[in-house]
């Protein structure tokens, strides 16, 4: 029996076989993906935007445009009168419309309108869905677009010109605006000339001297004496300055109302050199507390005001007991330093010891009257006895040797029989090293457990009734309960 192919339905664009991986079904026909698109503009198309009609795709727009109702009322909006057929989007023959493409609308002719009734810039009808208004004449949209520059406008954008024309803002002051200094444009300080050039090159733009516009004496700038007009003109104190000559007296620097400083000499200047040549001179008035300001001064004028330094602070000698007390000086108030009440030179304000620099945060005041660091005034009047030198030995009052201890248990010296000593050695118990339980004192090192001689604190200390001191868990094992539940667990018999 022979092969016979299966038969695949035709696509109605192009003819051939349609096969399932590519087909699109409309209208109960079949075609090519790339052949599903709009017979008018070549729109491509989905399921949700074409329409079918006599074998041929559109979309919906194409669709109303070719086989919809016509006439007022059912074009682009409502109130537009609507005779497209869509003969401007057809192509000139088959196959012109590429994958992918637009079609390119053409421009169509519009109906004249009688004189004085139509768009004042084309002459055509106006219908109400494209008009635009501009002092009661209406405009196409395209139409509506200033005479100038071609910009689009819209109404709050356009400006009506008194010939009858529609402008941007940057046009209208251009052609009809004020003229004179300060009226160009944007710019507030340019000169517009009166004529508008109409070629393509940009205006130049001409810079007048304004100072060669001499003002009667004393009405004029007070730096050049020409006439200030009212667009340059800057005030101080009454008088009228060109901007351009508002400057610093000294320096040039430009200035505003900020930093302008009036001088009595009727001139302006810089918050600087105001302070240079009129501002208070001397020790002390210029950039930082303690510099001497010379500007605006002579030599003789700088030696007079220079003070005088003398290093030796013991040659001005005061009253017993009101000067240094370490040198007997006067103390002037840029040098003192004070202490219990009294007034010390900066130079003599050390240790009396080691000669250490002080401060109010080292200084110790010492019973001799006299100022120490901590580590001397420590040596010389603190605490004596174990604990109290720099390292924890014994230091003597009476300059006899201590003895130093090595081991744990002290084993030197003489132990003290009449109950005062440490509960565990015997020996002396000093302040800085005594711990007390039970009105006894121990030493730090002998404060621990009596069985298992773990160290104790105030925490896990537990006085026995032998007089010892023992851990808790010593003591419990030799002073607790015993018995069934009184062991390590409950539960167990202890009988340690």
């Amino acid at each position: 029996m022979p092969f016979k192919p299966v038969e695949h339905p035709k696509c109605p664009k192009c003819g051939k076989s349609v096969y399932a991986a590519e087909e699109r079904v409309a209208g109960g026909l079949k075609w090519h993906k790339t052949c599903f698109k709009c017979g008018l503009c070549g729109k491509p198309l989905d399921s949700t935007n074409c329409s079918e009609h006599e074998g041929e795709l559109f979309c919906k727009v194409c669709h109303g445009r070719k086989f919809g109702p016509k006439g007022y009322g059912f074009g682009g909006g409502a109130g537009c009168l609507s005779m497209d057929q869509g003969e401007h989007l057809q192509a000139k023959n088959e196959g012109e419309f590429s994958r992918g493409s637009n079609a390119v609308l053409e421009s169509r002719a519009i109906a004249k309108a009688p004189e004085g009734e139509g768009c004042p810039r084309c002459g055509g009808y106006v219908y109400a869905a494209e008009q635009m208004l501009a002092r009661g004449r209406a405009y196409h949209k395209l139409c509506f677009k200033c005479k100038t520059c071609r910009r689009t406008l819209d109404s709050t954008l356009h400006c009506d010109g008194p010939d009858r024309e529609i402008y941007c803002r940057a046009c209208y002051p251009k052609k009809f605006g004020p003229r004179g200094v300060g009226h160009a444009g944007i710019m507030w300080i340019g000169l517009q000339c009166d004529i508008e050039d109409e070629g393509d090159a940009a205006p130049r733009t001409t810079v007048i001297d304004t100072a060669i516009i001499k003002a009667p004496p004393g009405k004029g700038c007070p730096r050049c004496g020409g006439v200030v007009f009212a667009a340059e003109q800057v005030l101080a104190k009454g008088r009228e300055w060109h901007r351009k000559c508002y400057k610093c007296h000294d320096c040039t620097k430009t200035l505003d109302s900020i930093i302008a400083c009036d001088g009595p000499d009727r001139d302006v200047y810089c918050k600087t050199c105001y302070g240079k040549k009129w501002g208070p001179h001397g020790y002390g008035f210029a950039c930082g507390s303690g510099f001497l300001q010379t500007d605006g001064l002579t030599e003789e004028e700088i030696s007079a005001s220079r003070p005088y330094y003398n290093p030796d602070t013991t040659s001005i000698k005061a009253p017993a007991g009101q000067g240094c007390p370490r040198c007997g000086g006067m103390v002037f108030a840029a040098e003192q330093q004070l202490a219990k009440g009294t007034m010390w030179h900066k130079k003599c304000f050390n240790c009396a010891e080691c000669h250490r620099p002080l401060d109010s945060m080292l200084a110790c005041d010492g019973p001799d009257k006299e100022i120490h660091c901590r580590a001397c005034y420590g040596k010389l009047f603190g605490p004596k006895g174990f604990g109290f030198g720099h390292k924890p030995t014994l230091i003597s009052t009476n300059g006899d040797h201590a003895p130093s201890y090595i081991d744990s248990k002290p084993d030197l010296g003489q132990k003290r029989n009449d109950g005062h000593g440490c509960s565990r050695c015997g020996y002396p118990v000093y302040a800085a090293e005594q711990m007390i339980s039970k009105n006894r004192v121990w030493h730090k090192r002998c404060f621990n457990c009596g069985e298992c001689h773990r160290s104790l604190d105030s925490t896990n200390l537990n006085d026995g009734p032998d007089g010892d001191i023992y851990c808790r868990g010593c003591y419990s094992r030799n002073f607790g309960p015993k018995g069934v539940g009184f062991g390590i667990g409950a539960g167990t018999l202890t009988m340690a």
